[in-house]
């Protein structure tokens, strides 16, 4: 399902996926299977997401992000992908974040370009990344820190 009021030119959109109205999804952007895209979302073209990824109002995905599947991304968050940002002046390549399978990433959080948040890890609300995140981990605050690891499930 595609609002008619979003604007979507990549055709690379899996079964069941939903994006929502005001959304802006270009060409090169790659999106799984049983998604959702809220409203007032922004997909660059070197954006890859994978299968039950949910991405809350507010929030842009930039050149060089690899969502992996099953990862929740929340309101407002913010990603970035120039470590030297400048005004019409662009790098030779954007800085690669990956965010690995089974994350959650908290509201209003924001994670610095070359960072990767490991599977299954938490990023409290408002959080700071701007390291990388171990796997199935906790982590809050400004500059993020580690609060505790997070149990496995077991299946």
């Amino acid at each position: 399902m595609i609002h008619p009021l979003a604007d979507v030119q990549t055709k690379k959109i899996g079964e069941n996926t939903r994006i929502w109205q005001y959304a802006v999804v270009l060409q090169g952007a790659s999106i799984g299977k049983d998604c959702n895209v809220n409203c007032h979302t922004f997909i660059e073209n070197d954006v890859l997401i994978g299968d039950r990824v949910t991405v809350k109002s507010g929030v842009f995905l930039w050149d060089g992000l690899t969502v992996e599947d099953d990862v929740f991304i929340g309101p407002n968050v913010t990603f970035t992908n120039d470590k030297y940002p400048r005004s019409k002046q662009y790098p030779d390549e954007f800085q690669r974040t990956v965010i690995r399978k089974g994350a959650s990433i908290g509201a209003a959080s924001v994670i610095l370009g070359g960072c990767t948040i490991g599977e299954n890890s938490m990023v409290g609300a408002g959080s700071l990344v701007t390291h990388d995140v171990p796997p199935n981990t906790l982590v809050m605050g400004r500059p993020a820190r580690v609060v505790r690891k997070l149990v496995e499930d077991a299946e």
